[in-house]
């Protein structure tokens, strides 16, 4: 299945994304894609749901605003320099073990919702990512059995911004956890829609030209790999999202490097998990306030 939520910010309702395009309200399923969702398993009776009631379903319009796929989780856990290329591109060495840090949940938006460049930010960049979202409870899990625990993988864009990373006293989630810098979706893909996770195209555009073009064949920690390691440091609980690299072409890499202005458009993609899209506009508190809070 792939489970989308639509509506208004902070009034998203469930919603499921059939094959040929077509939006269903999942509203009568009588639960939101949250962690009792994940923990009760919710993605197993939704697919009974729905084989009872596809035709019946309400139909929702494709001008309808989506929102993240799931509610906000209890952690964003990001793993930083996850491709070699990306390493190489950063002048940084290939790590020998997962390199780990945290995003704020505040930070997560739906797939299309407008990138805002932070108050003094001016180094915002981008970083097309696959992000796995937890199933069930784990906690120093074996890396044999990891992908038991997952529910499903979303497209997300681990948007950050440099000046905050690292001039700012080098910390990483400084840098990574502005508001709307955690664009997810358009949708959850379950388990069973994806045939080959080791090797999926993603690609990501700033104004139309390529920046990011690689595969998730170029990581260094596979999926399992880092759903084992993570679990050893922390309970991963359900519903919780983890986003598992960038490779390179990143603006940071770039000679010179390249940041985004306002007016400009980010495009991205992971087969298998959809599109999305970013305008990138200035910080307003009028408008900031009144969207998010």
């Amino acid at each position: 299945m792939r489970l989308m939520r639509f509506g208004a910010v902070g009034k998203e309702k469930p919603g499921i994304l059939l094959a040929d395009g077509t939006r269903l309200d999942a509203s009568a399923f009588g639960a939101d894609y949250d962690e009792k969702f994940f923990a009760t398993g919710g993605v197993e009776a939704l697919s009974k749901w729905l084989t009872s009631n596809t035709n019946s379903a309400p139909r929702v319009s494709a001008e309808v605003r989506l929102g993240p796929p799931i509610c906000r989780p209890s952690k964003i856990v990001c793993i930083g320099l996850n491709y070699r290329d990306h390493a190489h591109e950063t002048g940084a060495k290939i790590p020998t073990e997962p390199v780990i840090f945290f995003k704020s949940t505040t930070a997560l938006i739906g797939p299309h919702d407008n990138l805002v460049i932070p108050k003094n930010g001016t180094k915002v960049d981008w970083e097309v990512e696959l992000a796995v979202v937890i199933g069930k409870r784990a906690l120093y899990v074996p890396r044999d059995k990891a992908l038991e625990y997952v529910a499903g993988y979303a497209l997300h864009n681990d948007y950050s911004e440099r000046a905050f990373q690292k001039d700012r006293g080098g910390q990483w989630v400084k840098g990574k956890s502005c508001d709307t810098f955690a664009p997810l979706g358009p949708y959850l893909a379950t388990l069973d829609e994806l045939a080959d996770l080791g090797n999926m195209k993603m690609w990501l555009k700033v104004n139309g030209e390529t920046r990011q073009n690689s595969s998730t064949a170029n990581m260094i920690f596979d999926v399992a790999t880092l759903v084992s390691y993570i679990s050893e440091f922390m309970t991963l609980l359900p519903g919780d999202v983890i986003s598992t690299g960038t490779p390179a072409g990143v603006g940071l890499g770039m000679k010179p490097p390249q940041y985004l202005k306002a007016g400009d458009v980010v495009e991205l993609g992971i087969d298998g998990l959809g599109e999305s899209r970013q305008h990138v506009v200035n910080f307003s508190a009028e408008q900031h306030y009144s969207q998010f809070v």
